[in-house]
């Protein structure tokens, strides 16, 4: 028993060793997130495509870009190009890799970046599944720079008082309930 408490123990210490010189050593880059990193299953995804009606015309940025399936998925199926945008650059090797293997490599770009930082004029959908508070810190900065008539969809969170244009509440492939919002800038800046 109290070899078994020695090595509980020394593992917790490893882990929190481990995970301090991970911390201290983190670029600056890399902060607090958004949302934790979840993927979106891939029958929601084509949803969320299908709420923002993409095209091959449309320029597709994906804001905490994950694995990158949203812009893949959009390159793939609508032609669309697309731009992720991730913190984690793991995440960002990941993407690539995961373009190269789908034969979309030239249709998409992902950005190791902080999307509270980014360029996103060039959009003409914008994809999100973050938390309640990120798209509330996004949404002055979507409202700002997008153009009018640009659709902004979130998975699953809203953002505060500005009303979406459209709510699609669905079961998913394993029976999950699920909601996508839609919006489309307007002109209007929200805070």
């Amino acid at each position: 028993m109290r070899s078994f408490a020695r090595s509980a123990v020394f593992s917790t210490v490893v882990v929190a060793f481990a995970l301090a010189c991970r911390t201290s050593s983190a670029p600056a880059l890399q902060r607090p997130t958004l949302a934790p990193y979840v993927p979106t299953p891939q029958d929601v995804v084509d949803r969320m495509l299908t709420v923002a009606e993409v095209t091959s015309s449309d320029v597709v940025y994906d804001l905490g870009s994950g694995d990158g399936r949203i812009v893949i998925t959009a390159a793939k199926k609508y032609g669309a190009r697309g731009v992720g945008i991730d913190i984690d650059p793991e995440r960002i090797a990941e993407s690539r890799r995961n373009a190269r293997e789908a034969g979309v490599a030239a249709l998409v770009e992902f950005r190791r970046g902080d999307v509270l930082q980014a360029d996103l004029s060039k959009a003409t959908v914008v994809t999100m599944y973050l938390v309640s508070s990120g798209n509330l810190k996004l949404r002055p900065l979507l409202t700002r720079q997008l153009a009018v008539g640009t659709r902004v969809v979130s998975h699953a969170f809203a953002m505060g008082d500005w009303a979406p244009e459209k709510v699609d509440r669905f079961k998913d492939a394993q029976g999950d309930d699920r909601v996508i919002y839609l919006w489309r800038a307007d002109g209007k800046i929200r805070p």
